[in-house]
């Protein structure tokens, strides 16, 4: 649904109802016991991608920098033991790594409970190797989604989500079932540590032709539905010579999608396919790129803030539900909202203005390059003083007996 309707009231319903039907509120293990207020909060973080994943690339830097006088970390691992790098980084981030793959939900809740865990923060919600069932037992007196999965998740044992006012404006509360701890900044959490490679690629070494102008998308497929490509076809119209540079999923993908180009009239040669590398030379490679070009209603997420800090401007085309809004939050956060519009018509227009202007675009690669390591989005450290002030402050509510609330987090 996040994927295919720009609609956060159906969005709701559709969450609301797999809720119910799949992962109802359960009541065995019965209601946690009000414990008193503690010098730490114990904190725990859920997911199946403790390992080489998107959520870890994001997260590595903010779990590195959690204040260790004042939070306790525990993290509940679901997913392959796969000892890479990245497992290494994020399992020593936590006062306490257990692997729990083995478990069933209802354990995980009670050993989640046996650790006093304070706040449970879900960083899956409805993505794959979710294991949502364990929300339903009641892990922690509090329950938090976060980063994982940009919409409500329809669910009444689900406190809190996290955001910011661009992904959830205060006119879409009523979207969510979960109240609302806005960040100050982007709600996404970034890594100013992640690694590019020196490995200067060539036009030729990845299929590109020697000239014209490079226009790209690499997200995965499902994300690019007809009307986004429509737009993608009119834009390479509008500039004579220029290619759409998109990631092979697989062969399947990329046939279709060179069959609906010739569809439309286009040469399927302008459609470029890049086949996947390594993390780091696949943010090198991005700098042959001129300009990313958005999905929606879908976003680039993670792809989005990889283009930013790999030095690519990104054009958006902004929507109502959270997964729409996702890179106008990491564009607002770096310093770049002229690159956010609100029309198919607007997003096509200013992608062929740009690519038809050099010297307008080179100001936006200028500002990029500026505000790169000095805007709020690739400073996870800040982040994480943010996110802490939210954990404080629903702590605090529910120390005081308050119900959950909507709660700002000043800059």
């Amino acid at each position: 649904m996040l994927s295919l309707l720009d609609d956060p009231a159906l969005q709701k319903l559709a969450a609301q109802i797999y809720s119910d039907a799949k992962f109802p509120r359960s009541p065995t293990l019965g209601p946690i016991p009000r414990r008193g207020a503690s010098d730490k909060i114990r904190i725990g973080y859920y997911s199946a991608d403790f390992h080489r994943h998107a959520t870890s690339h994001l997260m590595a830097e903010l779990l590195e920098a959690h204040n260790a006088a004042r939070f306790e970390l525990y993290g509940f691992s679901f997913g392959p033991d796969q000892q890479d790098d990245m497992r290494q980084r994020i399992s020593a981030t936590f006062d306490k790594f257990v692997d729990v793959r083995g478990m069933s939900d209802r354990h995980v809740a009670r050993l989640s409970r046996e650790c006093g865990i304070d706040i449970a923060v879900d960083l899956k919600g409805y993505t794959q190797d979710a294991r949502t069932g364990m929300f339903a037992e009641g892990c922690a007196p509090i329950q938090v989604q976060y980063l994982g999965y940009p919409g409500t998740m329809g669910a009444d044992y689900m406190d809190y989500v996290v955001a910011d006012r661009t992904v959830i404006p205060p006119d879409s509360q009523s979207d969510y079932m979960e109240k609302i701890v806005w960040l100050p900044h982007s709600y996404q959490a970034n890594d100013s540590k992640r690694k590019i490679s020196s490995r200067v690629f060539t036009r030729q070494e990845v299929g590109l032709p020697a000239s014209g102008f490079v226009f790209c998308c690499l997200n995965n497929n499902y994300k690019i539905l007809p009307e986004t490509f429509d737009s993608w076809m009119r834009i390479l119209v509008g500039v004579n010579g220029s290619v759409l540079w998109l990631l092979e999923n697989n062969p399947l993908a990329a046939a279709n999608l060179r069959k609906e180009a010739a569809a439309r009239g286009m040469d399927a040669g302008r459609l470029i396919f890049a086949g996947r590398l390594p993390m780091d030379e696949h943010l090198a490679r991005q700098r042959l790129a001129d300009l990313f070009l958005d999905t929606l209603p879908c976003n680039a997420h993670t792809t989005a803030s990889d283009a930013l800090w790999a030095g690519l401007p990104v054009l958006t085309c902004m929507g109502k539900s959270f997964a729409s809004r996702v890179a106008a939050s990491l564009l607002n956060a770096v310093g770049l909202p002229g690159l956010i519009t609100s029309s198919r018509k607007d997003y096509e227009a200013l992608a062929i203005d740009l690519a038809s202007h050099p010297a307008k675009l080179a100001g936006f690669r200028k500002a990029l390059e500026d505000n790169r390591t000095a805007a709020p989005l690739f400073d996870g450290k800040l982040t994480a003083r943010h996110l802490e002030a939210g954990y404080e402050a629903i702590y605090a509510r529910y120390q005081s007996g308050l119900p959950p609330d909507n709660i700002e987090i000043p800059s």
